[in-house]
């Protein structure tokens, strides 16, 4: 039963983060910053969760970090997506899998440790 829930859990958020993207334009990020939303969505979301401990990302969630213009996309981030997700969990993703994460840098209005 808990396991259903959480897996709902993750299929709302995953709705929820879609539909502000859609719904708020940023559908255009794939082009503009060398990258899929949709595939970072689904291969990630469950890692930066606001709750629950920090689980190392899966090689497919790191494939399409990877991919990302770290940059570009925190330029994205608003506070409807800081508020869904931990910007902590996120670096720490990011980070895991590779990519070089820069303290002080903006994320939003998320300053990277």
């Amino acid at each position: 039963m808990a396991i259903a829930n959480m897996k709902s859990l993750a299929l709302a958020m995953l709705m929820v983060m879609a539909s502000i993207i859609l719904i708020s334009g940023n559908h255009k990020v794939s082009a503009q910053c060398q990258g899929s939303i949709p595939n970072l969505i689904s291969k990630c979301s469950t890692f930066v969760q606001q709750t629950g401990p920090e689980n190392p990302p899966s090689a497919d969630c790191c494939a399409v970090v990877m991919g990302l213009d770290i940059p570009c996309v925190c330029n994205l981030v608003t506070q409807a997506v800081e508020n869904m997700i931990s910007m902590d969990k996120a670096v720490y993703v990011g980070r895991t899998c590779g990519l070089s994460i820069q303290s002080g840098q903006k994320c939003g209005s998320y300053t990277v440790p």
